[in-house]
This record gives structure tokens, C-alpha cells and sequence, in this order.
């Protein structure tokens, strides 16, 4: 096949591919040649009806997947040639659209390669590791608000009114057209102000009870109730305040420390603090990956595919828009207009993907079966009594494989950069730790 060179500026390809017809004539014969032994026709023996007939039969058909194979080929042959690789999947079109068998095929290819990424010396980049030790200070803190979590309630001063957050334990009996109905009434029930688990409108009329008070809570159901019967009606509620109590963290004491799945209190110490230095090991983490990748940043310059910029910067674009407009959901919005912030941001990101991805096929880091499984399974998780069904789908979906497969490439490519850098550690103070991870989200 001829290929001819059309287009050469920046990373911007085109070509044009001339397949004579004797070359896809050959090339549909060879194909009939190979299938020949196994075809049967009625008159003649298996393996041997003549090519001439062959070709009546199934030349039309064969045509296509000579000309495919014929095509394919070639862009394989091309950028194994140029030692070119495409930044995206190539666009080929055949130039004309009144083909007939005996013409010569020409089609046309165009592409933008991926860039000549240049090397970097990583021992030469110096970073801090962050390091922050969970003093007792952290653990009680944390102790206390697990404390707080698990509250507990203790009767008011006889006489107190009810507050919101307060429980009051009550007996009611609720009526519809003045008829009790299913499931409206209980005894002893304990009822927490303001957590919203009732009727709405229900907790609020109850703010202000006291222990021995009866009192009658009109409200109306909601018209999409799932009780049809109930759905839109009003209802009078009777009710029996038995006890007003108050909020009280749990104390901080052994029998705390099982509610939470540890031994004693020591051991939930011991399991608070290794929590904590965890989450502060995964912020410094983020905080370390970012300045590696402003270092890298400054260090490679590059020209970039202009399609790869264009589409992460409408992304970006796009994404920053929802961000500001939570209420509108789905794509039904006026076209969002790329800015230069918008551009610039695309060409960071475009730049280091390009950088990481060749510094991972140099370093030959891969992602196993194991990690995307892993990946899979936690993702999977996000739909209960779905499982099955997102597992089929990432599996016949290439394009969802890929998204998956990207941040687990990058971690492992980040983890290998550090392996490679000078690192030196620098103890420091949950506040500042925090007060660099904020400083993170202001860039």
C-alpha cells in the first residue's frame, strides 16, 4: 500500500493510503485460498471447489475484511515505522464515496501524535514527607466525640420543658376522621426532637412538653406517603408524655470501649491513635503528591496535543459549572464556555498525564488483575443488590475499565517517583497538617 504524507505541522498528522486493486484483489484471493480447504459445495468434494467459484460466492463478503485487514495493517506498519503513537484513535475515511469493486481504494488518516516526552533525573527533586504523631491530646479528642456519638439520655428536672435534641418517651394513639388507623399508636416510644424520623411538622408541636402532659399533634401526611389510605389525609395524633431526658455523652470507660468493638479502654486508645495516624499518613500523602507534581511540573516543557487540551479543558469547564449550579442536574444547561483558567489548568493536567504515563511504560509499572478486581469490588459496593450487574458492565465496557484502571496507574507511578526522589521527613503539627491540605484546595 502507498501512503502518502498530507499534513505534518506541530503533532498534527495526515496521510493518505493508496490500495491498487490488484493489491486488494491479491488480498481477497489469499483470503479464499486460506478458507478453501474447509468449504464444501454441492458437486464437489470438501477442499476442493475452484477459487474462480469461490470467489462468485463469497468474493463480496470477503472484500470487506480485506480491505479492513489491508487498512489496519498499514497504520500498524506506519507508526511502527515513524515510531509514532497517536494521542488519540486516528480518523480514516475513504475519499470516495462512489466506490466500486475494480477501483483503487484510497482513504485518508489523520491524527495527532503523542508528544516526545523528555527525560527526568528524579533523584534531583527534594520533597518533605510530613509526618504527624497522634499525641494523647488527638486521642482524647477523638475519644470524646466518640463519647458524644454515643449519647446517652437522663431524665430533666421534674417540670422541664422538652428542648430540641432532647428524647421524650411518650404513649400515643393517632386518628384519622377521628378512626384510629394501623400502626398509629405505641407505647413508651422514645422520640428524639429534631431528628426528623416522624411526621413533618410532628417534633416541632412537641418542643415544650413536660413529664405527665397530654397533648394533641395535628399534622398531614405527606401526599406521596407510601401508605395510599394515609397519603394527603390529616391526622390527630394523643399523646402521653411519660419522661423529658436529656443528651449525655457516654463516659469514657471500659464499657464505652466494647460498644466499639475493643477490649478496654486501652485498647480503644491503642485502635484511635493508629486510626488517626493513618488519616493523617493520607493527607500528608496527598500533600506530597501534589508538590511532586508541581516540581514536575516546572521541570518538563512540551508541546501538547491541542485536542487532548481542548476536551480536558470543556471537561474542567463543565465540572466547575455543576460545582457552582448543584441544583441542575443532567446536561440540560446552555453551553459552557472554556476559559483561560479553564485552558491553562487543561494543560497542566494533559502536560503531567502525559509525563506520569511515560515515566510508568519506562519504569514498566502495570496494574494488575488483582488491583482492578479490587477496584471493582469496592466500586461495586456503592450499589447494593446490584452487584452483579456493575460487574458486568465494567466488563463489557473497555472505555469504564480504563477510568477505573487510570488512578490506580497513577498511585503506582506517584509511589515510584518517591521511591526515586530525596525525601526528608518533617514532624509537624495536626494544625499545620491541616492548614497544608487547605492550602491545597486554594490552588
Amino acid at each position: 500500500m502507498q501512503v502518502t504524507e498530507t499534513l505534518n505541522e506541530g503533532l498534527k498528522r495526515a496521510y493518505t493510503m493508496t490500495l491498487s486493486a490488484k493489491e486488494l484483489d491479491d488480498k481477497v484471493l489469499e483470503k479464499l485460498k486460506e478458507a478453501q480447504p474447509d468449504v464444501e459445495m454441492k458437486g464437489f468434494r470438501k477442499g476442493k471447489v475452484p477459487l474462480p467459484l469461490l470467489k462468485k460466492q463469497f468474493g463480496q463478503r470477503v472484500l470487506g475484511e480485506a480491505m479492513q485487514e489491508a487498512v489496519d495493517g498499514a497504520m500498524s506498519q506506519h507508526f511502527e515505522d515513524k515510531g509514532e503513537r497517536p494521542a488519540g484513535e486516528p480518523a480514516v475515511k475513504m475519499t470516495k464515496e462512489d466506490w466500486k469493486e475494480g477501483d483503487d481504494v484510497e482513504v485518508e488518516m489523520s491524527y495527532e501524535a503523542l508528544p516526545e516526552v523528555p527525560e527526568i533525573d528524579l533523584s534531583k527533586i527534594k520533597l518533605e514527607k510530613l509526618v504527624v504523631k497522634a499525641g494523647d491530646a488527638a486521642v482524647d479528642e477523638a475519644l470524646g466525640n466518640l463519647a458524644e456519638n454515643a449519647q446517652d439520655f437522663k431524665d430533666r428536672k421534674k417540670g422541664s420543658k422538652a428542648k430540641d435534641g432532647d428524647q421524650i418517651e411518650m404513649d400515643f394513639l393517632g386518628k384519622v376522621d377521628g378512626e384510629a388507623f394501623e400502626g398509629g399508636s405505641a407505647e413508651d416510644y422514645p422520640l428524639v426532637l429534631g431528628s426528623n424520623s416522624f411526621i413533618p411538622g410532628f417534633e416541632e408541636q412537641l418542643v415544650g412538653v413536660k413529664a405527665g402532659e397530654e397533648k394533641a399533634v395535628t399534622v398531614s401526611f405527606p401526599a406521596e406517603y407510601q401508605a395510599e389510605h394515609l397519603a394527603g389525609k390529616e391526622a390527630v395524633f394523643d399523646c402521653t408524655i411519660k419522661a423529658v431526658k436529656e443528651p449525655v455523652a457516654a463516659e469514657i470507660n471500659d464499657e464505652l470501649a466494647t460498644k466499639f468493638g475493643s477490649e478496654d479502654l486501652a485498647a480503644l486508645k491503642t485502635q484511635i491513635g493508629e486510626r488517626l495516624e493513618q488519616e493523617y499518613s493520607g493527607a500528608a500523602r496527598a500533600v506530597m503528591k501534589r508538590n511532586l507534581l508541581d516540581a514536575l511540573d516546572k521541570k518538563v516543557s512540551f508541546e501538547l496535543p491541542p485536542t487532548m487540551v481542548e476536551v480536558e479543558a470543556k471537561q474542567i469547564a463543565h465540572q466547575l459549572w455543576h460545582d457552582d449550579n448543584p441544583d441542575v442536574e443532567g446536561h440540560d444547561h446552555p453551553e459552557i464556555e472554556t476559559t483561560k483558567e479553564h485552558t491553562d489548568l487543561a494543560e497542566r493536567r494533559v502536560r503531567l498525564g502525559l509525563l506520569l504515563a511515560e515515566l510508568g511504560r519506562k519504569s514498566e509499572v502495570e496494574v494488575s488483575d488483582a488491583e482492578m478486581s479490587q477496584a471493582v469490588m469496592e466500586q461495586a459496593r456503592q450499589y447494593p443488590g446490584q452487584e452483579r450487574e456493575f460487574f458486568e458492565y465494567v466488563q463489557s465496557n473497555p472505555g469504564m475499565q480504563q477510568q477505573m484502571r487510570a488512578p490506580i496507574f497513577e498511585d503506582k507511578v506517584v509511589e515510584y517517583a518517591f521511591e526515586q526522589v530525596k525525601v526528608t521527613e518533617k514532624e509537624i503539627s495536626k494544625d499545620d497538617l491541616q492548614k497544608a491540605l487547605e492550602a491545597l484546595e486554594d490552588m
